[in-house]
């Protein structure tokens, strides 16, 4: 089954290109060519190097390979994405642009081919300019030809492109270019860094003492062959300088072993907050050998809960693994983390994924912070992490449970965010009773 279905996405892959190489390149130009052996070409290249990209991650190549396709594979793959999402609107746009070029031309033939003429186009069925009779000239005298002036003949004119030809490539140069600007300005989000997102929590159980208590969520920073060393750093900065009381890494910290990316994750040792650093591991951890990283953490400084719980000045504070440990038998045991707590004490949860909430509300947890969706990460992936998830992004209610839901400060595959602008949030609780 698996093989079938591997096919079957290799099929409508192969076939979503085509349909974006008929419409970018051959619509686009007049016949075989240069212009149109490049573009060939690099609908050849681009699905090869995407492919390449993602098989050296999942297969754990060599770091160095990896490295040197993620750029290339990574772009292209939503670089297509975004092309394909614009050919597609430019479809409704194509007939009515012909429309009205038409109309144009039949209602001021004059100044319609004046159009075409400046754009060096000519309307379909329409005489080239060669092709057109010259007026009567009289005739000049037969002059004798001599040696020193040769008879030359006039080089046939090249036929000027038709209107549709004219339509293809406004059209598509208008999907490239949105495709184009789209990618570079969600790729400038990402390697900006994460912005700082403040969101008040109240708490029903927290004591008036802890009320404006912050806690600084970072979720998803996808440490691996694209963000390294200098975005841990910029990620460490940037919550630092929220000076927050307490810091929770709820999971998908690095895409990679601790053999690659050990040196990339160093700058978490420098996390600082009044009540030290914690973290829980989430799905990608198991992807990358998870009991390493754990000691790997808890070498920087951190505190992993792996199904523990903590009892804090003013409330609990609790952390489950990630579903994706249920595998190795390290899964969430939410009876181990949670049982035999005070219930008069307020009791916030770290736990990767959104759908945990439900375990969570049983066993009457206050508040869980999560991470995992990205928030969908690239317009329209919303939808379909809409469609997995209780909460893709935000604060939300279940019950006397609240959630909140961190876009993540990272990317996973395309360094690129469309829609889903990447954040750090400082939570401050607070007290119902102050």
């Amino acid at each position: 089954m698996i093989i079938v279905f591997g096919l079957v996405a290799l099929a409508v892959v192969a076939v979503l290109y085509r349909y974006l190489w008929r419409r970018l390149v051959r619509d686009t130009t007049a016949g075989p060519g240069r212009a149109r052996r490049a573009g060939t070409a690099l609908f050849v290249a681009g699905p090869f190097l995407m492919f390449a990209a993602l098989f050296a991650e999942v297969g754990h190549a060599p770091f160095a390979l990896q490295r040197t396709l993620a750029w290339p594979g990574f772009l292209w793959m939503v670089l297509s994405l975004y092309l394909l999402l614009a050919v597609v609107a430019g479809e409704a746009l194509r007939p009515l642009l012909t429309r009205a070029l038409k109309q144009r031309s039949l209602k001021r033939p004059a100044r319609g081919a004046g159009l075409y003429a400046m754009c060096g186009y000519r309307r379909a069925g329409a005489p080239s300019p060669h092709e057109a009779q010259p007026s009567p000239q009289p005739e000049a005298p037969l002059r004798q030809l001599t040696r020193t002036e040769p008879e030359t003949e006039n080089p046939t004119p090249t036929p000027a492109p038709t209107r549709r030809l004219f339509v293809s490539r406004v059209v598509g140069g208008a999907a490239a270019t949105a495709a184009t600007a789209t990618v570079g300005l969600g790729t400038y989000g990402v390697l900006r860094g994460p912005r700082v997102k403040r969101v008040t929590v109240p708490l029903a159980r927290l004591p008036r003492a802890a009320h404006g208590y912050r806690i600084a969520v970072v979720s998803d920073i996808h440490l691996g062959p694209i963000l390294g060393r200098g975005f841990a750093q910029q990620v460490v900065d940037t919550v630092n300088a929220t000076q927050p009381d307490l810091i929770a890494v709820v999971g998908d910290l690095v895409d990679g072993s601790v053999k690659n990316l050990g040196p990339a994750a160093a700058p978490l040792a420098q996390l600082s907050a009044r009540h030290g650093a914690y973290f829980v591991t989430g799905n990608h951890e198991y992807f990358s050998g998870a009991a390493q990283w754990v000691e790997e953490v808890r070498r920087l400084g951190l505190h992993p809960l792996e199904n523990a719980r903590t009892e804090l000045a003013h409330f609990d504070l609790a952390g489950v693994n990630d579903i994706a440990g249920e595998s190795t038998g390290q899964g969430p045991d939410f009876d181990r983390a949670l049982a035999g707590r005070d219930p008069a004490r307020a009791c916030v949860l770290l736990a990767h994924q959104p759908v945990q909430i439900h375990e969570a509300v049983r066993h009457h947890v206050d508040l869980q912070l999560s991470g995992h969706t990205h928030g969908g990460q690239l317009w329209p992936g919303n939808f379909i992490a809409a469609a997995a998830n209780p909460t893709v992004a935000g604060l939300d209610r279940y019950g006397d449970t609240q959630l909140y839901v961190s876009r993540g400060a990272g990317a996973w595959g395309p360094p690129t965010r469309v829609g889903a602008p990447s954040d750090i949030t400082v939570i401050e609780l607070a007290s119902k009773r102050a």
